[in-house]
């Protein structure tokens, strides 16, 4: 018969099998799991709305940036043009429209420099040896010493010396059929007229120059200002390049023509204020569209938007809605988008009259295009480029909704990985608890085997019994 206690210690499995490690696995795994997944879903929750987030300011980004480079287009303000470019020719500068224009323009005379040739010397090369001593090469108020000694004693040596001085006065080495001779090119203006002085060096002497032509060298050119009449004023250059006459604008001169008036204007914008308006909504809707699905409240939390409820997503929308009753000018009759036909739908979108706009624009065309795009922005004629900036400016600032979000998100996101560490660290610990308790057991059970093995022996002995 089967004694008591070896039915209970076979039943338990005593020193024959437990797998305890695996029982400490699972025991771990159970309590670890329900916490590690509340955890990662709440990672996976918080991470949505990072990215939305980032993606709400990247589309603001997007929107404000295309309208500003759309409204610097050509499209929107004309292009500058000359109705005589080989007198004058103009180009837009970046940064703005160019105002001022039309306007008249006399090129009375262009700008030009000094030019200097040394006697040509027949047979001569550019490696042929000029002679070692010094030169004062002076520019205006600056001068610089030009050293010819034994390693550069030649005219590409002295080219190349003057060439380094960097005070604008450009030097080459010019061989024809005449011979070999040194040119030197100054900058154009009167104040960049330059000379060359003999300090030292007999040979050097026949490159000096100081205002006088001698046998040696010759001035082929002088230096002048350009001057122009600018409706009627007029003003001096050192370039034939102008870019500060009118604001935005590059005039470069081609030709003197004293008593030629040349018109510079202009051309009309080839896409309207009615377009604009059309792709500014459209672009604005899309915006809104995004913002509505990411904070859409749902029928429950399972298909809500990721930002249902977030408060700096509420503002940016609250700031965009006011757009459309902020005054872009401080007079006239028109001076809000609500003024020229937009309106706001329920859900934030927009609405776009085109016939109260079409009568807006027939009635007062300069004002509709002043008031979108000014050609000066102002503090009170902001225009809707400069309207969309500082919005952009104000929903991303430094301490605002948006920035507050994102930080409390970012922190959130370590914290949350913190815990992670913490449960890992915590069930390592449980682990090590609970394999130093069943080696224990196992250890307690095993001797406990040895001794029922022991007395079934001796109750063997003593019955006589195979059992």
């Amino acid at each position: 018969m089967t004694s008591v206690s070896s039915s209970i210690l076979t039943a338990l499995g005593a020193g024959s099998g437990i797998d305890t490690a695996s029982l400490v696995s699972s025991l771990v795994s159970a309590a670890k799991e329900p916490k590690q997944t509340a955890i990662t879903s709440r990672q996976t929750t918080n991470s949505a709305r990072i990215s939305a987030l980032a993606s709400a300011s990247s589309s603001l980004d997007t929107f404000a940036d295309a309208l500003s480079s759309l409204l610097s287009g050509t499209g929107y303000s004309g292009t500058p043009a000359s109705n005589d470019t080989s007198i004058a020719a103009v180009s837009a500068l970046p940064g703005g429209t160019p105002a001022g224009l039309p306007a008249q323009i006399e090129v009375q005379q262009l700008a030009s420099a000094r030019t200097l040739a040394s006697t040509p010397v027949s047979g001569a090369t550019s490696s042929t040896a000029v002679g070692e001593g010094q030169l004062t090469l002076s520019v205006g108020g600056s001068s610089a010493t030009i050293t010819i000694g034994s390693t550069n004693n030649s005219y590409a040596g002295l080219a190349t010396a003057i060439n380094n001085a960097g005070l604008g006065v450009t030097a080459s080495v010019v061989t024809d059929t005449q011979g070999t001779r040194l040119v030197l090119k100054g900058q154009t203006g009167a104040a960049n007229d330059f000379s060359l002085t003999s300090v030292s060096g007999t040979d050097l002497a026949q490159f000096a120059w100081s205002g006088t032509d001698s046998s040696t060298m010759v001035s082929k050119s002088d230096p002048r200002d350009a001057i122009i009449k600018l409706d009627g004023v007029e003003q001096h250059y050192a370039s034939n390049t102008i870019d500060s006459a009118i604001s935005y604008l590059r005039i470069d001169l081609n030709k003197a023509a004293p008593g030629t008036m040349v018109t510079l204007a202009t051309s009309e914008p080839t896409t309207s204020m009615r377009d604009l308006m059309v792709e500014f909504v459209d672009a604005y809707n899309t915006l809104m569209k995004a913002l509505n699905t990411a904070t859409a409240t749902g029928t429950d939390s399972s298909n809500a938007g990721v930002l249902n409820g977030e408060s700096s997503i509420r503002d940016m929308k609250r700031q965009l809605s006011a757009m459309v009753s902020t005054a872009l000018t401080g007079s006239g009759t028109y001076r809000t988008l609500n003024d020229i036909g937009v309106s706001t739908n329920r859900d934030g979108t927009l609405s776009l009259d085109t016939a109260a706009l079409d009568k807006a624009i027939a009635a007062d065309p300069t004002a509709i295009t002043q008031m979108l795009n000014p050609s000066v922005k102002t503090a009170t004629n902001i225009g809707l480029a400069g309207m969309m900036d500082s919005v952009r400016d104000n929903i991303q600032k430094d301490g605002g909704p948006l920035a507050t979000s994102q930080s409390k998100y970012k922190a959130l996101a370590s914290d949350l990985s913190d815990q992670l560490d913490k449960l890992d660290s915590q069930m390592t610990d449980y682990q090590a608890q609970l394999t130093k308790v069943y080696s224990a057991m196992e250890t307690r059970l095993s001797a406990m085997k040895a001794t029922q093995s022991y007395l079934e022996q001796q109750v063997a002995l003593w019955t006589k019994s195979d059992n």
